[in-house]
């Protein structure tokens, strides 16, 4: 695995004031790096190869100087990223990596230095770095799990004896990872953490009867943007693309629990759908940038997001989910929603995106670290796609 052998960076600093500031991240060995700045808000993005981040508790919650915050964590296999979001525009003026001398270890030092709005447009215009160059740096890695999953890595489906595979493609999407924890509960635990459990196990579910092929859009704690998510469904030729997701509602919204099933919409259902979606979108923000330039076909997904036959397939499914979720777990009072996310914006695959509960309610946090409510809200999923898709099932000759 690349995650034990990972360099460990073990201590953070940052020095400075509003003028000229330096970063320093204490490392146990050398690594590269690559940086580049982005406008709309300011922000530095540092990608280095896969980095098993021990820093102190809190880190990154506060700066200074231009460093207003930073974060970090895996954005796929093999890399990581450092995102700084700054007090104004700066100039990267070093980003390098120091070899251990006089008693320090390796370090990762940034030094940037305070210019003007024009200056900083101009120079994310001449600074040469193409989409390739902004990618993080990372080995080239493609998984296909023994069971006949496949995992597809950030840059593309993976791909490993599938096309004789003629059973029907099922996409499950874990919300979140890496960089982006998604919503965090007041006791700890975090989103990307609760739906990746909850996915594994429902994969498991699925598995059971041999009759589907699964395709995760992540597997471990990965940041993946969310137009490859989308690029991930249509380029397996799904049948059907479930992202999966727990919410967390604001004190001053009051109180709300159980699973929802959203499928897409132009117009929200709701105030609370309609701040949902415009909450997760914001997803690739948290990453600092798109990993890649977005594939041309997310033209035609923009262009087609009103393909009646699809949509009408997305609800036939969230109905049936709803329908088998009931017995297995509380739904919220209003369990089948409509919002314009973006992950589910495939004018060809049936789509829907499910939030479990809230992480914000005691109860609903209660089962979602329930190994026995997992396995049996992911056996009602189970069910409910066997019967969508059970008609594709036969008519395609797929396993009994």
């Amino acid at each position: 695995m690349v995650a034990s052998t990972a360099p460990i960076a073990s201590g953070v600093r940052i020095a400075g004031d509003g003028q000229r500031t330096r970063f320093i991240l204490d490392l146990d060995r050398k690594i590269d790096v690559r940086a580049f700045a982005l406008a709309d808000p300011y922000r530095v993005i540092l990608d280095v190869p896969q980095v098993n981040f021990q820093l102190p508790p809190g880190s990154g919650q506060a700066g200074r100087g231009l460093i207003r915050a930073f974060r970090y964590g895996l954005v796929m296999p093999g890399g990581s990223r450092i995102v700084f979001d700054l007090a104004g525009p700066a100039r990267i003026e070093n980003a390098s990596v120091l070899d251990a001398a006089n008693g320090q270890p390796p370090r990762l030092v940034v030094e940037l230095s305070a210019i003007d709005q024009a200056s900083f447009m101009q120079s994310l215009k001449t600074d040469g770095l193409k989409a390739e160059d902004k990618a993080p740096l990372r080995p080239a890695l493609g998984d296909t799990g023994a069971t006949g999953t496949v995992v597809a890595d950030a840059v593309g489906p993976a791909t490993g004896g599938e096309a004789t595979d003629s059973r029907p493609v099922i996409v499950l999407d874990p919300g979140h990872g890496g960089i982006d924890n998604g919503t965090v509960a007041r006791s700890g635990e975090a989103e990307k953490a609760l739906v990746l459990d909850f996915a594994m196990a429902l994969r498991e579910q699925i598995e059971k009867a041999g009759k589907f092929r699964v395709v995760m859009t992540r597997s471990d704690d990965t940041f993946i943007p969310l137009a490859e998510r989308v690029h991930i469904a249509r380029s397996q030729k799904a049948a059907l693309f479930v992202s999966i997701h727990a919410d967390a509602l604001p004190r001053a919204e009051g109180n709300a629990e159980g699973a929802t099933i959203y499928t897409l919409s132009d117009r929200a259902s709701d105030a609370e759908a309609g701040r949902l979606a415009e909450a997760e979108n914001r997803a690739d923000a948290i990453g600092g940038v798109n990993l890649t330039d977005e594939p041309t076909d997310v033209a035609d997904i923009l262009i087609d997001l009103a393909q009646r036959e699809t949509k009408t397939f997305s609800n036939q499914f969230a109905r049936l989910l709803a329908d088998e979720l009931k017995g297995a777990t509380r739904l919220h009072k209003h369990p089948l929603k409509s919002a314009g996310f973006r992950v589910l914006k495939a004018p060809d695959v049936p789509s829907v995106l499910i939030e479990l509960g809230y992480v914000s309610d005691k109860g609903d946090l209660s089962h979602l670290v329930s190994e026995t409510w997992r396995a049996r809200t992911a056996n009602s999923v189970s069910r409910a796609v066997a019967m969508f898709l059970g008609r594709r099932v036969v008519s395609s000759g797929g396993a009994n």
